[in-house]
């Protein structure tokens, strides 16, 4: 076995163990979930997986920044064929909200940065890594921001782009909550309907139609 193939299978094997640790925390909840549970469902030993993680504060680290990595690629590729930023808006909209769009299966990771949020309230460590994982996001906004403003599709208005993502990005995070645990009053169209509409406004997109 050459080098490179074994880091090849290495890097399977990693990916593996954070798809399988990705779906048993969804499943389980972070402190119901062993080790042996995530071994047995990728099919390997506990002491491999701890041969690649510290801790299960660091597998839910590492499978939450999996799964963002493999959302912000689809995302960019597929944004990047919309020449429209108001068409990008949309479509980041629909992603953003858990359950409106099934093929893109983001249940998973919203239900990881719930567990993040929880173990970051007492946990500096897991607060960095949250922080870190929270910019990214809120950058993404802003930089879709900033090219509207560019193809003079939103307003410059001289509001800071950062900030408008900021608030933005916790709108969605407080209604996905809600979408999460199944509140009858937030249903993922729903969620939709009020992102899209508040997004507009602080935005400042004229005759932005409501989502079918």
């Amino acid at each position: 076995m050459t080098g490179k193939t074994r880091q090849k299978q290495q890097r399977d094997r990693h990916q593996e163990i954070l798809e399988a640790a990705a779906q048993v925390i969804t499943n389980r909840g972070l402190a119901e979930t062993r080790i042996q549970d995530i071994a047995e469902r990728c099919g390997v030993s506990p002491g491999l997986i701890l041969y690649y993680f510290e801790s299960k504060d660091r597998l839910l680290v590492e499978a939450l920044t999996y799964a963002n990595d493999q959302f912000y690629l689809r995302v960019s590729r597929e944004l990047r064929r919309m020449p429209s930023a108001k068409e990008r808006l949309a479509r980041l909209l629909e992603l953003s909200v858990p359950g409106y769009l099934p093929e893109y299966s983001l249940l998973d990771e919203w239900a990881l940065w719930l567990e993040i949020w929880v173990r970051a309230l007492r946990d500096t460590q897991m607060a960095k890594e949250r922080e870190a994982l929270e910019r990214r996001w809120v950058q993404s906004i802003a930089d879709l921001i900033r090219y509207g403003r560019q193809t003079g599709e939103f307003a410059a208005d001289g509001h800071d782009a950062d900030d408008l993502a900021m608030q933005i990005g916790a709108m969605i995070d407080g209604l996905a909550i809600q979408v999460l645990l199944n509140d009858t009053a937030t249903t993922p169209a729903r969620m939709l309907e009020i992102v899209t509409d508040v997004a507009a406004r602080l935005i400042g997109i004229p005759d932005t139609p409501a989502p079918a």
